[in-house]
């Protein structure tokens, strides 16, 4: 289903139109629905992880280094952070361990540990969007500083625009069959200001209003957390039941 088809869904749902549930609020709801649903799915996915299919490039992000700056932020779309790597002189990306302060010395600080600047071989995640690099990077004797540091993560979902909406073609970047629960959940926020009678059945269908998951929320999950169906199965003596 495109953008228009959820929006005509969601609006028969709640007996509203273009007036009563304005484009700008919709759009609201459908990207607030988008964003809790890829939650859904990332901490869902099998071994095959889960990336919105809408987005044109990998979920990996490379940056400059910078001489002896061991501190680097990035943007709110990293959900989680798969994997860190630097660029070595020679040219080869090597992943980082992640290390915390609690794992370590406590009578040394990380900071004092490793105060000369060389080839990083640890890093610390110190708030959702940074992290700290130990060492810090040298000016290229042991890093090569350009695209230096790279980042594989998970992201949120790519957003709908206003100009999306007026487009009308884009589909959500999962898959088809559950693309409806959006509909769903845009229009339940309307029925409970406008049509409390109807947000029963809109919580049935969807399936999240409880620690279980139910509805369409229980199937969305289970094909996303068994999609590694090619992946060969290994046996084991504890598979093995003798008659």
């Amino acid at each position: 289903m495109n953008i228009t088809d959820l929006n005509i869904v969601a609006r028969r749902w709640s007996d509203s139109d273009t007036t009563s549930h304005t484009a700008a609020n919709l759009l609201i709801d459908i990207n607030q629905a988008y964003e809790t649903v890829v939650s859904w799915l990332i901490n869902a996915d099998g071994t095959w992880q889960f990336d919105d299919t809408n987005y044109t490039d990998f979920p990996i992000g490379t940056y400059t280094l910078v001489n002896a700056q061991g501190k680097y932020s990035f943007n709110d779309q990293f959900l989680q952070m798969m994997e860190v790597q630097i660029l070595d002189k020679a040219g080869n990306y090597r992943i980082l361990q992640p290390i915390d302060q609690k794992e370590f010395d406590p009578e040394l600080p990380l900071e004092r540990a490793f105060q000369t600047a060389g080839l990083p071989i640890y890093y610390d995640k110190i708030s959702d969007d940074t992290i700290k690099l130990f060492p810090a990077p040298d000016n290229g004797v042991s890093v090569t500083l350009a695209s230096g540091l790279k980042i594989k993560f998970k992201r949120t979902a790519s957003l709908y625009t206003a100009a999306e909406v007026t487009t009308g073609t884009k589909t959500p970047g999962f898959a088809s069959p559950f693309h409806i629960i959006l509909a769903y959940m845009a229009a339940r926020v309307q029925c409970m200001l406008y049509k409390k009678d109807r947000v029963p059945e809109l919580n049935a269908l969807i399936g999240d209003t409880t620690l279980i998951p139910t509805g369409m929320k229980k199937d969305l999950i289970r094909h996303y957390s068994t999609r590694q169906k090619d992946q060969r199965k290994k046996m084991s003596m504890a598979t093995i039941q003798f008659r």
